[in-house]
C-alpha cells in the first residue's frame, strides 16, 4: 500500500485573503447564493437608511433589460472626497472595503442614528459578486461617478460639475449580478415587489417604485396609512375586534437610546393563517428574533393581566404566552441603535434588550386599551382560553396514550 507523503505546514501555508476576496471564496457567508435579491437589497437598505434619516422622498428600482438592477434614490449622495486616513475616495472604499462604511458611529453627531448598515459590508459583497457595478453620487453640486468590475477599480472616480438634467443629490448604483456565484440569476419577483412595499409601508410618504424594461411595467408604492393599511389588505379573515396599533419611542429619561422604540399593528382572527412581518430599522426579519418575542411578551402579560383584573380564568385552565399569541396577526417595526442581527443576511433579531424595549411599550399600551374597550378585552380574554383549553385537551390525549 502507497503511504501519502505528508503535506507540509508551514509559514507559506497560511494564506491572507485581501479586500473582497473572503467573498468570492465563501459567498454563502455573506449573502443567499439561491439568487441575487438579497445583493440588490444591500443597495435598496442604504437607500432606505437615507430616508429613514430624513434625507430622501423617493427609490426608484429598475430591472434593465441586460439584467442589471439599478436603484435611484434622492438622498445626500455618497461622500466622494479623499478619506482622511485612508487617502482614497470614500466612495471607492465603500464599495471596495469591508467593514467600511458610515453606520458604525451611532447616537448623536453621527451620519446616520438608527440604521439597517451595521458591519460596512453591505454593498462590497455586492460589488464583489458583481460582473459590473456603476456607482454615481450626486451632492455639493457635482457629479462623482467610478465604475467596478469583479470587485476592483476599472474606471477611476471622475467628477464633473452638475449640469442640467442631473439630479441635484442622490445616489445612483446600478449591478450586473454575477451569475458564477448565484444558482439563478433571475430575481424573484414577487419577493422583490414584496421588499418593495413593505419599505413604503414603513415609510409613510416615501414613494417606492419598480420598473421592468422589458414589459415596460411600472409599479409604485406610496402608503400614507402605515402598517393598518398593510395589515388590513393582508389579512386572510376578518378580525374578532379592531386592530390593536400603536408607537412608543424612549426619551431622555428611559432606560434606552433617544428614539428606539417600536411601532405595531396586531388584529387577532380566528381562522385563517396568520400575517406576521417584522422589521429592524426597515429591515425584513423573516425569521423573527428577540423584538418579537418582546411584542409577544407584552401581550401575554396585557391579557393575561386583564383575565386576572375581570376573574375570567376557568378553574383548572392554565394561560400561555402561545395561547394569546397563537390567533395574532401582526406588523411590527423597530428602531434599534445598535441591533445584533444574526449574520450579515440579517434575518433575525438577537439582542437582547429588544425584548424588554418592545414589550415596556406594549403591554402598558394594551392593558390601557383593554381595560378602555372591556367588551373587546373579554373577546379577546375568550379567544385565548378557548386556545389554552384546546392546547391542554390535546396534552391529555397524549398523556392516555
Amino acid at each position: 500500500m502507497a503511504v501519502k507523503p505528508p503535506t507540509e505546514y508551514a509559514e507559506s501555508s497560511i494564506r491572507v485573503l485581501k479586500g473582497l476576496e473572503p467573498v468570492k471564496q465563501r459567498p454563502g457567508m455573506y449573502t443567499r447564493t439561491d439568487n441575487p435579491l438579497h445583493v440588490i437589497q444591500e443597495v435598496l437598505d442604504n437607500a432606505a437608511d437615507e430616508a429613514l434619516a430624513g434625507y430622501g422622498k423617493k427609490i426608484k428600482v429598475t430591472l434593465h433589460a441586460d439584467g442589471s438592477v439599478s436603484v435611484d434614490d434622492d438622498g445626500r449622495g455618497i461622500p466622494f472626497g479623499l478619506h482622511p486616513e485612508e487617502k482614497a475616495p470614500v466612495i471607492e472604499l465603500v464599495f471596495t472595503r469591508l467593514h467600511a462604511g458610515g453606520k458604525f458611529d451611532k447616537g448623536k453627531g453621527g451620519a446616520y442614528s438608527f440604521s439597517g448598515g451595521l458591519h460596512g459590508v453591505g454593498v462590497s459583497v455586492t460589488n464583489a459578486l458583481a460582473r459590473r457595478l456603476e456607482a454615481t453620487s450626486y451632492r455639493e453640486g457635482k457629479v462623482a461617478r467610478l465604475v467596478f468590475e469583479g470587485g476592483d477599480v476599472t474606471e477611476p472616480l471622475v467628477v464633473r460639475p452638475q449640469g442640467e438634467g442631473d439630479r441635484r443629490q442622490g445616489t445612483t448604483v446600478r449591478a450586473w449580478p454575477d451569475g458564477r456565484y448565484f444558482e439563478t440569476s433571475a430575481l424573484p419577483m414577487a419577493e422583490l415587489a414584496h421588499l418593495l412595499r413593505s419599505k413604503a409601508v414603513l415609510m409613510p410618504g416615501v414613494t417606492v417604485t419598480l420598473t421592468v424594461e422589458k414589459t415596460k411595467e411600472t409599479q409604485t408604492w406610496l402608503y400614507k396609512g402605515g402598517l393598518r393599511d398593510y395589515l388590513m389588505q393582508t389579512l386572510n379573515a376578518d378580525p374578532v375586534i379592531p386592530l390593536f396599533e400603536g408607537e412608543g419611542f424612549a426619551t431622555d429619561n428611559d432606560n434606552f437610546a433617544e428614539g428606539e422604540g417600536a411601532q405595531w399593528c396586531v388584529a387577532f382572527t380566528e381562522d385563517g393563517a396568520p400575517v406576521r412581518e417584522s422589521y429592524v430599522n426597515l429591515i425584513p426579519t423573516s425569521a423573527g428574533g428577540t423584538h418579537e418575542s418582546g411584542l409577544r411578551d407584552g401581550l401575554f402579560t396585557a391579557v393575561k393581566s386583564f383575565i386576572e383584573l375581570h376573574s375570567l380564568l376557568p378553574k383548572g385552565v392554565k394561560l400561555l404566552p402561545e395561547d394569546v399569541f397563537a390567533r395574532a396577526s401582526y406588523v411590527l417595526s423597530a428602531k434599534v441603535l445598535d441591533p445584533q442581527f444574526q449574520g450579515q443576511i440579517k434575518e433575525r433579531l438577537n439582542s437582547r434588550d429588544a425584548v424588554r424595549l418592545v414589550s415596556s411599550f406594549v403591554r402598558p399600551a394594551l392593558e390601557l386599551w383593554l381595560n378602555q374597550h372591556v367588551d373587546y378585552g373579554k373577546k379577546l380574554a375568550e379567544l385565548a382560553i378557548r386556545a389554552a383549553q384546546t392546547r391542554q385537551r390535546a396534552g391529555q390525549k397524549v398523556e392516555k396514550r
